[in-house]
């Protein structure tokens, strides 16, 4: 029996993808007789908004994906998120980054040799360089200071994934707190155990391996599902046509038929088959599954 989860960013409608990969995640819970939460990662409230939340939340449900408990939103949620900050900052794992991004992907592209993406450039500022740049008008965010740990695990779609630990960002200069940091500590919290996503985030895993670790929460086991692209080979967007409910429902197309596209990407179902959600629960197989990408065409 495990807890998943669907944890989508609440700035516009759900696509095809993100609706397989919330499908996907649970039909792996159900099919364990376990529990499914659904939590709304918005962190930044001024892309994020509770009107797109409602609507992806009535998207899931005319598929026929239901969830247990309230729905969690992150905005309300900062304070676990900064004690877990004050934590590893205590244990002297932070330093405070001034850099902007022009700045960061000047200094990566720069030959210094260094194996991960920031280049620790505000690593080791002095207090005087730190208190320069701040009278300069540059406010900090926060780093991890890593130790360019190697992580590897298991995936259950991907199978064995190796990464370096870089020195992720915790917390923005605006003071939201950085998706990498707040999903471990809301994983812990809501006790998943597996997380089901797409395998864009795969090179993420690593790094919050590390932090839970740190941390001294426990790790969640991975299922990173392959995304779903245009024909065009180019991940899914608007700019493929008809990518959502709304969308499809407009040139005639059912909620019942996408489900139904969708379970045959899967390998759950024949094509054309009328089938519900929960008949594909004792379909569900992390075998059965396909380890490529899906090229939405209708």
């Amino acid at each position: 029996m495990s807890t998943g989860r669907f944890a989508p960013s609440p700035t516009g409608p759900l696509h095809l993808g993100n609706l397989r990969t919330a499908l996907v995640a649970w039909l792996s819970a159900r099919s364990t007789g376990g529990r499914f939460i659904v939590r709304m990662e918005d962190l930044d409230r001024v892309t994020s908004s509770r009107l797109h939340a409602a609507g992806q939340l009535a998207d899931l449900a005319a598929l026929g994906i239901d969830w247990d408990g309230e729905v969690v939103f992150q905005s309300e949620r900062f304070p676990r998120y900064e004690a877990a900050i004050d934590r590893l900052t205590r244990a002297g794992l932070t330093y405070p980054c001034y850099c902007t991004r022009r700045e960061i992907r000047e200094a990566a592209a720069a030959p210094h040799g260094a194996e991960v993406p920031y280049p620790g450039t505000c690593r080791d500022l002095t207090e005087r360089e730190r208190r320069s740049r701040e009278t300069d008008g540059r406010r900090p965010a926060v780093r991890l200071r890593s130790g360019g740990e190697r992580v590897a695990f298991d995936d259950l779609v991907a199978g064995s994934i190796t990464g370096t630990v870089d020195d992720v960002v915790l917390c923005r200069n605006d003071g939201v707190p950085a998706y990498n940091l707040a999903v471990i500590v809301d994983d812990a919290a809501q006790g998943i155990d597996l997380v089901v996503r797409g395998d864009d985030l795969a090179t993420s895993t690593p790094r919050q391996i590390h932090l839970c670790r740190l941390l001294d929460l426990p790790v969640p086991s991975y299922a990173h599902v392959p995304l779903v692209v245009g024909p065009d080979g180019e991940r899914l967007a608007k700019r493929h046509g008809a990518v959502t409910l709304a969308d499809l429902a407009a040139t005639g197309t059912a909620a019942d038929t996408v489900r139904s596209w969708l379970a045959t990407s899967l390998g759950l179902a024949q094509s054309g088959e009328a089938i519900s959600a929960h008949d594909l629960i004792d379909r569900f197989s992390w075998d059965r599954l396909p380890r490529s990408q899906w090229v939405a065409q209708h």
